[in-house]
């Protein structure tokens, strides 16, 4: 991918000449401030640019979802980061959303709007998926992938709480590799060890952590590339990956960053 300036807008600045974004991407927490997580927000921000899409990110003014005070049991944080929130987007009278994030998804779509925050969510795949159909971005042969062997780790905030298997899995089977499952996929996926705010707290007592559990199903597959769809488990395969000592041979990739690959940005 090359090194050329992203254009990426606020909202602020969007609104102040007169405009409305079509689509507000929420970067969340590791979009931010994770140093991995970064490059899969230039990727989306990549293709967003390609596809003509009329987007902006609220920039300082995007606070955490209250997704990991929830999941921790911290209702009264929880609340007070939406309202926040809540009140920004509802300002601006932001419709649509799309994120990198499962966690802030989950939380945008389905926690927000008893809150009074109501908006249309998506996931980047599904956003990715929807730009392909209509023929605004073109994935090239996918000759960078052709031969390769990907598995993709469902998100459980995507998956299994949102019902979201065939966008990501359409995108994969655009680029001319070989979409191998594991045993434990779709409906029946499993954890990478992150989720509910477990990314945040020392592992509970067990004879194997959650995430080299998953990664060895992973590896069994012997894949060239495990896809996934969430920062989170990004950090969680990649790291059980190098548990393995197979850093050589498989690379952990979110979707928008193979994509955007396929489609030279």
């Amino acid at each position: 991918m090359s090194n050329e300036t992203l254009t990426v807008p606020t909202v602020a600045e969007m609104v102040g000449r007169g405009e409305v974004p079509e689509v507000l991407f929420w970067v969340g927490c590791a979009g931010s401030f994770d140093d991995r997580a970064k490059k899969i927000t230039k990727a989306i921000v990549k293709i967003l640019n390609k596809a003509d899409v009329k987007f902006a990110v609220l920039g300082t003014e995007e606070a955490c979802t209250g997704d990991p005070a929830k999941r921790s049991g911290n209702e009264f944080l929880f609340q007070m980061q939406a309202m926040m929130n809540i009140q920004v987007l509802n300002g601006y009278e932001i419709k649509k959303i799309v994120t990198g994030c499962p966690h802030c998804f989950n939380t945008l779509k389905n926690e927000y709007p008893e809150l009074g925050g109501n908006y249309e969510v998506v996931h980047h795949t599904q956003l990715i998926q929807d730009l392909i159909n209509k023929g605004k971005l073109t994935v090239a042969d996918g000759a960078n992938f052709k031969g390769k062997k990907i598995t993709f780790h469902d998100p459980c905030y995507l998956g299994r709480a949102n019902d979201v298997y065939e966008a990501p899995r359409s995108l994969l089977e655009k680029l001319d590799a070989e979409l191998a499952e594991m045993r434990r996929c779709k409906t029946n996926g499993f954890c990478c060890g992150a989720g509910g705010a477990q990314m945040f707290k020392e592992a509970e007592k067990g004879n194997k952590e959650v995430n080299i559990e998953r990664t060895e199903e992973a590896l069994e597959l012997k894949p060239d590339i495990i896809a996934t769809g969430c920062p989170f488990c990004n950090t969680m395969m990649t790291d059980g990956v190098k548990n393995a000592e197979k850093e050589d041979e498989t690379k952990v990739l979110d979707i928008a960053e193979l994509i955007a690959t396929a489609a030279d940005l």
